[in-house]
């Protein structure tokens, strides 16, 4: 109760808007009671195609430490909670047949939209569902809610769709074979394999930025790329593993489409590597100090490109997670993110790229109205074709929310 009253008095207006169009009343949401007639935890989504596991759900109350000092919930705390709903129903369906046990590990997150801000106080419900498998991967799609405790009022804030693939307990390197799932009609296997092909294709559109690098500048002038970079250096502990000691795959080419490869090697150890919700949480951290020292305002997460996953990184390594400006529209800000992990301890492997991803940022007034943004200055030549790329990337999805096929000159 403590907790409430301070959400309050920080927040005497929380959201009270309900569902979107379309979407039934929450109490219809929320499925079946259980045997102590208590309704589950978080809002049940649909079946999981024939999956015996079926939907997973959780929830719990925002809480100061979750948000920025306006309020409003960190992207990358979102994150991470739906990198957690998804690696439980991943990985419970990846075990539900006898066999060798395994732990499903994050591969890639498809682009993520963050519909609505959370506040504190508010109750965030995730749920997740497996909506496709291929032999070596699973597609997993979760939806995020936020309920005024007081009022009861619900409204969908984040969906996301996040591909994971089975890595053995026994050995990190080998992949394991997925259980299917039974489909209720053939339309939705194709659909599945469809947008299966499609991230295979646009994961190896990302390797050749592999070698690219974030380089700091020297007195640096307002509204330059220079001028809001940043970085932060983390040393990966214990409390940053997964508990099964394993996080996505590698970068090696193989059959899941997904960049995680079988060495053959069945003698490996388990090992302790960085929990993916971890790396996606710094991720969205560096890029809100990006867009903070751009704009000078409060920002929020308004969507996230995909994210891919190239490497593993292991307990012991120095990430380096550096951000900077790539293209400012009148009122977004994208910001790219690379994960670096050097391992110190290790002097047989140099540093590499273990993760990217592009954020875009709004500006926020203190009542919640999006600002203009100022104008990015691209100075040198590589900047102003990091521009030119955000730009069509910016266009590409403002048409495809119009319904267009292509923007519009």
């Amino acid at each position: 109760m403590k907790l409430l009253a301070w959400a309050l008095r920080l927040h005497p207006r929380l959201p009270h808007r309900g569902l979107p169009a379309g979407r039934p009343p929450a109490w219809e949401c929320l499925g079946p009671r259980s045997s102590a007639g208590l309704w589950p935890r978080g809002w049940a989504s649909v079946r999981a195609f024939g999956s015996k596991t079926g939907p997973s759900a959780s929830g719990r109350i925002m809480r100061p430490d979750d948000a920025n000092v306006a309020g409003n919930v960190h992207g990358g705390t979102i994150l991470k909670m739906i990198e957690e709903a998804g690696v439980i129903i991943s990985t419970r369906h990846c075990n539900s047949q006898n066999g060798e046990r395994c732990v499903a590990v994050l591969a890639r997150v498809e682009r993520t939209d963050f519909l609505s801000p959370m506040c504190i106080g508010e109750v965030a419900h995730v749920s997740a569902e497996i909506t496709y498998t291929s032999k070596h991967s699973v597609e997993v799609q979760v939806h995020v809610m936020s309920e005024n405790i007081l009022t009861g009022t619900k409204k969908l804030t984040n969906k996301a769709t996040l591909w994971y693939v089975p890595l053995s307990l026994k050995n990190v390197d080998k992949v394991l074979e997925v259980p299917p799932v039974v489909y209720s009609r053939q339309e939705q296997e194709e659909e599945g394999r469809r947008r299966y092909e499609a991230q295979k294709l646009e994961r190896l559109e990302t390797k050749w930025r592999n070698g690219d690098i974030v380089q700091p500048g020297l007195n640096p002038e307002p509204n330059t790329v220079s001028y809001s970079q940043s970085s932060l250096i983390h040393l990966v502990g214990p409390s940053d593993c997964t508990l099964h000691g394993f996080v996505h795959g590698d970068s090696s080419s193989d059959n899941t489409g997904l960049g995680v490869a079988s060495s053959g090697n069945t003698a490996g150890t388990q090992e302790d590597l960085l929990a993916p919700g971890v790396t996606m949480k710094l991720m969205d951290e560096v890029a809100g100090i990006v867009a903070a020292r751009h704009c000078k305002t409060n920002i929020v997460t308004a969507s996230v490109d995909a994210i891919n996953f190239h490497d593993k990184i292991r307990k012991g390594c120095v990430i380096t997670i550096s951000g900077r400006m790539t293209f400012t529209s009148n009122k977004s800000m994208e910001i790219e993110v690379l994960v670096d992990a050097d391992p110190v301890v290790d002097n047989t492997q140099r540093r590499y790229r273990a993760a990217s991803a592009f954020f875009t940022y709004v500006s926020l007034s203190q009542d919640g109205r999006s600002l203009p943004v100022p104008q990015l200055v691209p100075e040198t030549e590589d900047e102003k074709k990091r521009f030119e790329e955000g730009k069509g990337r910016y266009l590409q999805m403002k048409a495809k929310r119009q319904g267009q096929v292509e923007p519009q000159p």
